[in-house]
């Protein structure tokens, strides 16, 4: 298994179903990923930087079995961001 780390680029999804597959860059390097694909979509954003672990297939294309992001995933800066107050617990 390879590993590679870069920032993401150009994030699409290219097929829905139960686990849509989706298509992003990272450095110039094409990659896909599947499994966890929900979950990526929730955490990366464009400009994002990640750290993938994967294996190239036949069309040069690295299909993504892990990741991970560097720094706060993007919901946790969505809500950071968000204009309502956080709830206070006693």
């Amino acid at each position: 298994m390879e590993t590679i780390r870069g920032t993401v680029s150009k994030v699409k999804i290219i097929k829905m179903s139960e686990h849509p597959l989706v298509y992003f860059k990272v450095d110039e390097v094409s990659c896909l990923i599947a499994t966890h694909s929900l979950s990526f979509l929730a955490d990366v954003a464009e400009g994002s930087r990640i750290a993938v672990a994967g294996e190239f297939n036949s069309r040069k294309q690295f299909v993504c079995k892990k990741y991970a992001v560097i720094g706060k995933p993007q919901i946790v800066i969505e809500y950071e961001r968000s204009r309502y107050p956080h709830k206070v617990r006693c």
